[in-house]
């Protein structure tokens, strides 16, 4: 499964960016072998439109999921609809986020977790992801991180058959 993780540098051990529309670049991470590529983000200078440029970059791409510090709203809606999930991390490196994605403790976010053009402020500090609700949405929430899991496995295996 190939993830896509906004980044700080261009190893392993650079740090996820808080940032997605306006990082500087993504590491897209193999999560079968960890060989990863670095794609440059082109739209992190753009004067606007950023997160839609840089979700459109990554939906190209061919990554299966996400991972970055926060996301806007028009780059969630992108990834949404293009069937991609998106996690967040704090305060980790792209190796561990990785190894938190595989060993499923990531779940994925229901909705944007910062405000449109948030990324414009290098000072901004990262916004935690939404509550957790209660109730039916949270079970149900459950269920489909499950399913992601599961998806996840079947898609590593085809690429493994695959080579």
């Amino acid at each position: 499964m190939k993830i896509a993780i906004s980044a700080s540098g261009t190893t392993l051990a650079a740090r996820v960016d808080p940032r997605f529309g306006r990082c500087t670049q993504y590491l897209l991470v193999d999560t079968v072998s960890e060989s990863f590529e670095v794609l440059p983000n082109a739209a992190a200078m753009a004067g606007g439109g950023a997160g839609i440029q840089a979700a459109q970059a990554v939906v190209g791409s061919g990554a299966q999921a996400v991972i970055s510090g926060n996301l806007g709203p028009n780059a969630f809606q992108v990834l949404e609809a293009a069937g991609i999930p998106s996690y967040t991390v704090t305060n980790m490196t792209i190796a561990q986020a990785v190894a938190a994605f595989k060993a499923g403790e990531l779940t994925s976010v229901g909705g944007a977790t910062n405000a449109a053009h948030s990324g414009t402020r290098e000072s901004q500090a990262p916004v935690a992801p939404a509550p957790v609700e209660t109730g039916e949405v949270a079970a149900l929430k459950q269920e489909v991180a499950e399913l992601r899991k599961s998806v996840a496995a079947l898609l590593e295996k085809i690429d493994a058959a695959s080579k």
